[in-house]
């Protein structure tokens, strides 16, 4: 959709304005599109008393129901009582690895559409794009998929192959891309746009209620040059709308160490640039060793693309490699191989203190640049990097200090204990924060902690768990979902999506109900009317 020079009239204001189209904006302009659930009249359901309660009210839709009553007695995998609720209806018993059949049946019931415009910086699927399109996926190809279109099916009619029953992100992308176009859902996404501001608007003396002001640019394509190639350019537009849906995600600014020289020119804080070193030949067996900074998934990504180069490896990381938070010990081993070798590799090529007097033999087999000072060069109780992982050695318990101009870096163990690395790249990979500029403080005050940045991990936003409406707005009409609100997995986010169409369903028959009354009221009052004036003239 163009939203070229768009300037909504005082007074249209649009129902629904969804920021981001990734899988969570996908996924509830899905069900704002009209295609309801409902209990198929086959169904059965492996948890008894979930299958009790949903015989209770066969008739209506899910989204009519008391979805708090039903997410009563549920546990999974998310602290979100509606996600659970939802990954349960669509994937039963999935994390036994069970395939039972959804008991949900959808139905396209038009009518039930509600208005409402998507937009996103780029094509469908959003930060699904920007992802290397080589590794797997963290979750298994169904947790990835969304309502009404199988992933497997999908795949299978491209002829393509799920490998240990992952997909690659790029596949991911392209069947986000297809759902949206298969689905209808294209005039709903306005893509190539970036939000500047969103503000409540107060009403006026013209009419006009209060709603939300959505202000921002839009990318197209203008003049075509003698080469063929066009030059973009963007446009601004402003929108009304009675509610905003807060879905950008929190893959748009890399988190950052603070420390003393992280804005060198060897300092990275992505996993890409990484990959344009290797393209570049910059690194290779012969190189000083990549520090990576970081315990996540990400990480072990950089530790294995640079260890597939015989490059060495420094890996650093705040955590325990027994600490049942960290990642990988969440991890079944037959699913993810290759993240199960990196956590080996964590645990038994750790770096140890070492003694002075035995520091000289140490540095002899050592990558790192000699010190007789402290902080102390690195050493490994396994001999450095002469064992069966060639070329690693890891840091657990470790922070960074500083980086210097001459590529070396002080690392300091938990107890205090310096170390010296001599690196040929760092890349600082230890997650990422959202991008509400388009919000007063960046969004601050919405978070669970109005005082710390909005974070997925450690200060999401802060929205009612059976509504998803943003608790701290400054008016009515704010929600939020995905990582955002704490839900980093696609299986998990969609509990958002029926969050939030849920309650916009709910309000539209009590709105309905209220023009109802209002209407019989009147209706009575004039048929009273009618009835005293035949009164008076008989």
């Amino acid at each position: 959709m163009d939203l070229h020079d768009k300037e909504i009239v005082s007074r249209e204001i649009l129902p629904v304005v969804i920021i981001g189209n990734g899988p969570s904006g996908i996924c509830l302009s899905y069900l704002l599109s009209g295609y309801t659930p409902y209990l198929s009249p086959e169904a059965w359901h492996p948890n008894p008393l979930l299958h009790s309660k949903l015989r209770e009210n066969p008739h209506l839709s899910l989204l009519e129901q008391d979805l708090e009553y039903l997410c009563e007695g549920l546990e999974g995998r998310s602290s979100n009582p509606m996600a659970v609720l939802f990954d349960s209806l669509l994937l039963p018993d999935s994390d036994f690895g069970l395939d039972h059949t959804s008991p949900l049946e959808w139905r396209y019931e038009p009518e039930r559409a509600v208005p409402h415009l998507v937009l996103g910086k780029g094509p469908p699927g959003g930060a699904w794009h920007a992802m290397e399109g080589s590794m797997l996926t963290l979750s298994l190809a169904n947790w990835m998929e969304l309502p009404g279109l199988k992933l497997k099916d999908w795949m299978r009619d491209k002829r393509r192959n799920l490998r240990n029953d992952r997909a690659t992100p790029a596949e991911i992308a392209s069947y986000y891309q297809h759902y949206v176009s298969k689905m209808s859902l294209e005039q709903n996404f306005a893509c190539g746009t970036t939000v500047t501001s969103v503000t409540r608007q107060p009403g006026n003396q013209e009419g006009l209620p209060p709603c939300w002001r959505v202000t921002g640019l839009q990318r197209r394509e203008g003049e075509v040059l003698g080469d063929g190639s066009s030059v973009s350019e963007e446009v601004p537009f402003s929108l009304l709308a009675h509610n905003v849906v807060l879905a950008t995600g929190t893959h748009d600014i890399p988190a950052r160490l603070s420390v003393e020289g992280e804005s060198l020119p060897f300092v990275c804080h992505s996993f890409w640039e990484l990959e344009a070193a290797i393209s570049r030949g910059e690194l290779d067996q012969t190189s000083d060793p990549v520090l990576v900074v970081g315990a996540g998934l990400t990480a072990a990504d950089a530790v294995l693309a640079a260890h597939h180069l015989n490059t060495p490896v420094y890996h650093a990381f705040r955590r325990s490699v027994t600490d049942p938070g960290l990642i990988f010990n969440q991890l079944p081993k037959l699913l993810y191989p290759e993240y199960h070798k990196v956590h080996q590799m964590m645990t038994q090529q750790q770096h140890q203190h070492t003694p002075p007097l035995q520091e000289h033999a140490r540095n002899l087999d050592s990558h790192s640049t000699p010190s007789s000072s402290s902080p102390r060069p690195p050493s490994s109780s396994n001999n450095s990097f002469s064992t069966s992982y060639l070329g690693y050695l890891s840091f657990p318990c470790h922070r960074v200090v500083a980086f210097k101009p001459d590529r070396k870096c002080i690392l300091e163990s938990d107890s205090g204990e310096q170390t010296v690395v001599q690196v040929s790249k760092v890349l600082v990979l230890i997650g990422s924060h959202p991008n509400l500029s388009f919000l007063e403080d960046n969004g601050r005050s919405l978070g669970i902690n109005p005082e710390e940045p909005i974070s997925c991990r450690r200060n999401p936003i802060e929205v009612d768990p059976f509504t998803n409406r943003v608790i701290g707005a400054e008016g009515p009409g704010l929600y939020a979902m995905g990582p955002l609100v704490g839900e980093n997995f696609v299986r998990f986010l969609k509990g958002g999506a029926l969050a939030i169409a849920s309650d916009f369903t709910k309000r539209q028959s009590a709105k309905r109900e209220e023009e109802a009354v209002t209407t019989d009221t009147w209706l009575d009052r004039r048929v009273s009317t009618q009835r005293a004036a035949e009164v008076l003239t008989s």
